[in-house]
């Protein structure tokens, strides 16, 4: 062949470049065939949807480019994978002892990290304090006061080593310390810890388990003279395979699974309705549903086979048990009735609150801790990538010529 002839250039020259072109343009058209989701079950989140253009403006371009960036990170195929992957890089490979603002600490447990108190919360601490002793010298002798520690209270082993957490006993201590200024302090802090040998807090939720609620109850009743229930004469229920709060910041790829137990009580709750200047309203009995909090116009969502479907709630109805004519089906809308007991513990009538199906196309945006830009990085990628592939043709059609 003639030394002047030109050879076209082959792609398979690069092989690496070529691998990596071909791995975006494999994961772009996975995205462009892969439904959105609405709802990611290993965040505990809802998901961004497609945006749409509002307005042909500065401001509306600026919006819409905004939601649409938010878009592409939510909705990037193999979302949860990609998580999980990087998850596991992190703490397998960089050793990393917390992530999402959550302490990756021993037996596979998971602790808030409060390096300190802010400052608002300190205000709140203090005016709570305050608030309980106005109430314990208004209410000689009829105050109760219980704080309950947290899980790095009682396994502090288990906390990361060097982690720097606020001294959180040194509170409860300070606070058992005031003697009868803030009624009579319940310390709970020597019960757990004699049992601590036991399953007494989530692995991957900030919430003490009900057994660990249960050594609290007994010492409650213990100091106020009660007779516990006993609960090995009733029967306990169970469910598997829970992922807590923790978890959904954290979204660690070897996180055990907790498991939440209850015991199905009969029993009758009264619950007194206090007015503004903190006096009983006597003979009143109501549940602790907070109603004014669900409103005709919420939302609520239910997950099918991976498919979330949503409601707006378009009534809200309290009836005896043998009324059952809200319930009867519609065929001409889908309608679905979340049912429960009320009041609390009395569960004389039923809670029914209904939803109608709906598409939703405007809601706030959710709250995301330690949000990941996948998506980001694979744009980054691939401009590095074609930058330098067309670098590296420049070079050597360049040489070809020298």
């Amino acid at each position: 062949m003639d030394k002047h002839t030109k050879k076209t250039p082959s792609l398979f020259r690069y092989p690496v470049l070529v691998a990596f072109g071909l791995f975006f343009i494999g994961l772009f058209v996975l995205d462009m065939a892969t439904p959105d989701r609405a709802y990611s079950e290993l965040e505990n989140t809802t998901l961004t949807q497609r945006p749409r253009l509002t307005a042909v403006s500065a401001d509306g371009l600026n919006n819409y480019f905004t939601s649409y960036t938010r878009y592409v990170k939510d909705q990037v195929f193999g979302r949860d994978q990609w998580i999980s992957l990087q998850s596991a890089a992190e703490t397998t490979l960089f050793q990393k002892t917390q992530s999402g603002g959550i302490l990756l600490g021993r037996e596979h447990m998971m602790f808030a990290r409060h390096y300190s108190i802010l400052k608002n919360e300190e205000k709140g601490m203090a005016k709570n304090l305050a608030a309980v002793q106005s109430l314990a010298q208004r209410y000689p002798g009829r105050v109760n006061l219980m704080l309950v520690p947290s899980a790095s209270v009682v396994y502090p082993e288990n906390v990361p080593a060097g982690a720097p957490q606020i001294d959180e006993k040194g509170i409860l201590e300070g606070v058992a310390a005031q003697g009868e200024a803030y009624g009579r302090f319940i310390d709970v802090l020597p019960a757990l810890t004699e049992h601590k040998g036991e399953y007494l807090y989530y692995r991957t939720d900030h919430h003490w388990t009900t057994l660990g609620a249960y050594y609290a109850y007994q010492q409650f009743c213990e100091t106020l003279g009660l007779t516990p229930f006993d609960r090995d004469a009733h029967t306990a229920e169970t469910c598997e395979d829970f992922y807590g709060t923790h978890y959904s910041k954290t979204r660690t790829w070897n996180a055990e699974p907790d498991t939440i137990t209850w015991y199905d009580l009969q029993n009758s709750l009264t619950v007194w309705n206090v007015t503004g200047p903190g006096q009983p309203t006597e003979g009143t009995t109501t549940g602790l549903y907070d109603l004014d909090k669900l409103k005709v116009g919420d939302y609520f969502t239910i997950t099918v086979l991976r498919q979330t479907i949503f409601y707006q709630i378009d009534r809200i109805d309290i009836v005896e048990p043998e009324e059952t004519g809200l319930l009867a089906l519609d065929k001409e809308k889908d309608y679905c009735t979340l049912l429960t007991c009320t009041p609390y513990g009395i569960n004389t009538k039923r809670l029914l609150v209904r939803g109608v199906r709906c598409e939703v196309t405007e809601r706030a945006e959710p709250i995301r801790t330690g949000e990941k830009t996948y998506r980001g990085w694979y744009a980054a990628i691939g401009l590095n990538l074609f930058v330098a592939g067309v670098i590296l043709c420049w070079k050597r059609k360049k040489k070809r010529r020298g």
